[in-house]
């Protein structure tokens, strides 16, 4: 029987894709917001694909800001796209 793969939905197309296509964003404990490129960070997590157009699109929507049940800052989003390109 082949085994299951996990499938997580993008907060930016909202596509459902491989948990391991995608890169996980947490909010920490501690209220802060970064991306997780293992998957295995401590906090609460979102799922975003790995291209800039899914962000922008995340960020007109406000996803994260209700994933998170916070405002997400100006430094944050951008500190994401510069991660989010490279």
């Amino acid at each position: 029987m082949p085994k299951k793969i996990p499938m997580r939905q993008c907060v930016g197309c909202g596509e459902m894709k491989e948990k391991k296509s995608l890169i996980r964003i947490i909010r920490t404990p501690e209220g802060r917001i970064i991306l997780d490129r293992t998957g295995r960070a401590n906090g609460r997590g979102a799922y975003i694909c790995d291209d800039p157009a899914c962000l922008a699109a995340a960020r007109k929507k406000k996803s994260l800001n209700r994933a998170f049940k916070m405002q997400v800052s100006e430094e944050i989003w951008e500190e994401l796209t510069l991660s989010i390109e490279k």
